[in-house]
């Protein structure tokens, strides 16, 4: 090659490096671009966060704000019972007959305040023992009951909806 090819040759490098560099100028690098979209998705990452501490916070103050209108209609519920108790009291020693009918009566609405709340007793006159609804604490041997019957009541269960709160405590006959 001669000398003027190479400075030919050079002369193209340069303007060709040139014209690359006025190109990347222009528009921005990959990396420019990588640090545009990172920057985004920090942003959007952020967003998030913000918006699930937000939704955290609204469903616990939805939560509380429904607990205490839960308690509030339970409350409403109890009180003719509270109020039937306040009666036998004021009835005191001195009338039993006023005191034992004001007992009833509490007795009774308390009762029938629950059952609207849902609450159900567990049956046990005639059932057979079953360890879902009844809590066995002895056993005994009478030939007037069926195998794995119950005999006794020590304290009633009771079932709120289709669960158990409380197992009915028997005594269980005739047992394996």
């Amino acid at each position: 090659m001669s000398e003027k090819q190479v400075n030919d040759c050079e002369l193209d490098e340069t303007s060709v490096c040139e014209e690359v560099a006025e190109d990347e100028s222009s528009q921005p690098s990959e990396i420019e671009l990588l640090q545009q979209e990172l920057a985004a998705q920090k942003d959007l990452l952020l967003r998030t966060a913000a918006e699930y501490d937000n939704f955290k916070k609204r469903t616990q103050r939805e939560k509380e704000e429904l607990s205490a209108f839960t308690k509030c209609s339970v409350m409403k519920e109890l009180l003719p019972a509270l109020d039937n108790l306040d009666r036998a009291a004021d009835a005191g020693i001195e009338n039993p007959e006023e005191y034992k009918k004001g007992m009833d009566m509490s007795m009774k609405s308390l009762f029938e305040a629950l059952t609207k709340l849902g609450l159900k007793e567990i049956e046990t006159d005639g059932k057979e023992f079953d360890p879902n609804y009844h809590y066995a604490i002895s056993k005994i041997d009478d030939e007037n009951l069926g195998a794995n019957s119950i005999a006794q009541v020590y304290q009633k269960g009771y079932m709120l909806g289709e669960t158990v709160i409380r197992p009915a405590m028997v005594v269980v006959a005739n047992c394996d």
